[in-house]
C-alpha cells in the first residue's frame, strides 16, 4: 500500500492564501467580507487566534486598509483581502502606505466590473487599477499566481517583498483561482524562506524614520518599543515631518521611485516553457495562464512552434525581457479576461502589435479559443 503524504491537502486558492500568510508571519488581518474573497477572512478568523494573531472585521474597506497600516507600524506583519468595489475603496490608504513606506499585503480577488459588476464570476480587469489606482507617482509591486500552490508560494513571497522593500504588495487572484479545489503538498518549513524588515538599532532620541542610506530603503522602528516619530501622508523630510522644501520633496519622490527601479531585476519573476525554438509566444497570467499552457501543449502536438511566458510579477513589468524575446518571435498572443490591459504593456515592450484573446463575460478563456488564434498565426 502506497504511503500517504500527510502534507497533501485539498485546498482552494483562498484557503491557501490564508494559510500561507500565517506561515509568512502575518499576525494581523483587518478586513470586510466581499465575494469572492470572503473565505480568506473566514479562515483567518478561525486560524489567527490559534497562533496568537488578531483578526478584526472592520466596518468597511477604508477602515480595513487603515488598520493594517497601523498594525504594521507597530511591527506586526499585516494583510487585508477584498474584491473590486472594496479594492476601489482602499486606494487612498494604499497611497498612504506607499508614501509612508509601510509594509503590507493587499489581496484582490478579481471579479467582473465596474461597480458591482459580476460578484460571483471571474475577471482580470484590475491590472491597471493595481498599478495606478492611487493618485500620484508611487511604487507598487503586484503578483499574480495561477494555481493553488502558486497562491501559497506567492502569498509568502508577497510578504517577503513588502518587508524587504517597504512597498505595498498586491496579490491579484481571481474568482477561478480563489475557488478552485486542487491537491497541494504543503512545503516543509525548512524549505520556506521568510524575510523580515530591517530594523534600526539607533537610539530613539536620534532616529530618523526616512533617513537616506545606501540601500534607498529606510530602516524601520516599531511603535511601542520606545520609538515615537511622525508619520504623514504629506510630503516629508527624513524626520517624517511635512516639508515644502523643493529639494527635500524631490529627494523623497525620487527615492520612492528609485528603490523599485533599482531592485526590479530581483523582483521580476516569470516562467517560460517551449520558448527555445518558438516562433509564437503566449504571454499570460493568473487563471488565463492555465488555459494558455494547455493550448501551447496541444499546439506542440500538432507541430506548431509556440511557447509560453507566464507573468508571476506583473508590476514592475518585464519590458526589457520581452523586448529581447521579440527578436526571435514572429507573433505574441495575449489571453486575458479584460479588453487588453496586459496586451498593451506587451505591445509597448516588443514595440509591435499583439494578438489579443479577450473575454469580459465572466467566463474563463478556454484552451481551444487560444489554440484557434495560434493556428491562425501559423497558417
Amino acid at each position: 500500500m502506497a504511503k500517504q503524504n500527510v502534507n497533501a491537502k485539498l485546498m482552494t486558492g483562498n484557503e491557501a492564501c490564508a494559510e500561507a500568510a500565517i506561515v509568512a508571519g502575518m499576525r494581523f488581518f483587518g478586513g470586510y467580507p466581499i465575494t469572492p474573497s470572503s473565505e480568506i477572512a473566514e479562515v483567518l478568523a478561525h486560524r489567527l487566534p490559534e497562533v496568537g494573531g488578531i483578526f478584526v472585521q472592520m466596518e468597511d474597506e477604508l477602515a480595513s486598509m487603515a488598520t493594517i497600516i497601523g498594525a504594521s507600524l507597530a511591527g506586526v506583519k499585516s494583510m487585508t483581502a477584498t474584491s473590486g468595489p472594496g479594492f476601489s475603496l482602499m486606494q487612498e490608504n494604499i497611497g498612504y502606505a506607499s508614501m509612508t513606506e509601510v509594509p503590507c499585503v493587499i489581496v484582490n480577488v478579481q471579479r467582473g466590473g465596474p461597480s458591482t459588476g459580476l460578484p460571483t464570476l471571474p475577471a482580470q480587469a484590475d491590472v491597471m487599477q493595481a498599478r495606478w489606482g492611487t493618485h500620484g507617482d508611487h511604487s507598487i509591486i503586484v503578483v499574480a499566481p495561477s494555481t493553488v500552490r502558486e497562491t501559497y508560494d506567492w502569498t509568502i513571497k508577497a510578504f517577503n517583498l513588502t518587508e524587504q522593500y517597504r512597498i505595498p504588495v498586491i496579490v491579484l487572484l481571481d474568482e477561478v483561482i480563489a475557488h478552485v479545489n486542487e491537491k497541494m503538498v504543503i512545503p516543509e518549513p525548512e524549505t520556506i524562506t521568510i524575510i523580515d524588515r530591517k530594523r534600526s538599532t539607533e537610539s530613539p532620541d536620534t532616529y530618523q524614520p526616512y533617513k537616506q542610506n545606501d540601500s534607498d530603503i529606510p530602516l524601520f522602528a516599531d511603535f511601542g518599543t520606545g520609538y515615537r516619530y511622525n508619520v504623514t501622508g504629506l510630503s516629508h523630510d527624513e524626520t517624517g515631518f511635512p516639508t515644502n522644501d523643493p529639494q527635500k520633496i524631490n529627494a523623497l519622490y525620487s527615492r520612492l521611485s528609485r528603490k523599485l527601479e533599482r531592485y526590479q531585476d530581483q523582483i521580476i519573476e516569470y516562467k517560460t516553457e517551449y520558448l527555445k525554438d518558438a516562433e509564437i509566444c503566449i504571454v499570460a497570467f493568473g487563471s488565463s495562464a492555465r488555459s494558455a499552457y494547455r493550448a501551447v501543449r496541444l499546439a506542440r502536438q500538432q507541430g506548431i512552434k509556440v511557447g509560453m511566458f507566464q507573468l508571476f510579477v506583473i508590476w514592475p513589468f518585464p519590458y526589457k525581457i520581452l523586448g529581447r524575446l521579440a527578436s526571435q518571435i514572429k507573433a505574441f498572443i495575449v489571453p486575458e479576461m479584460n479588453l487588453g490591459q496586459i496586451a498593451h504593456e506587451v505591445s509597448c515592450a516588443i514595440k509591435s502589435d499583439v494578438i489579443k484573446v479577450n473575454r469580459v463575460d465572466g467566463s474563463l478563456i478556454t484552451p481551444n479559443e487560444i489554440l484557434e488564434r495560434i493556428k491562425n498565426v501559423s497558417v
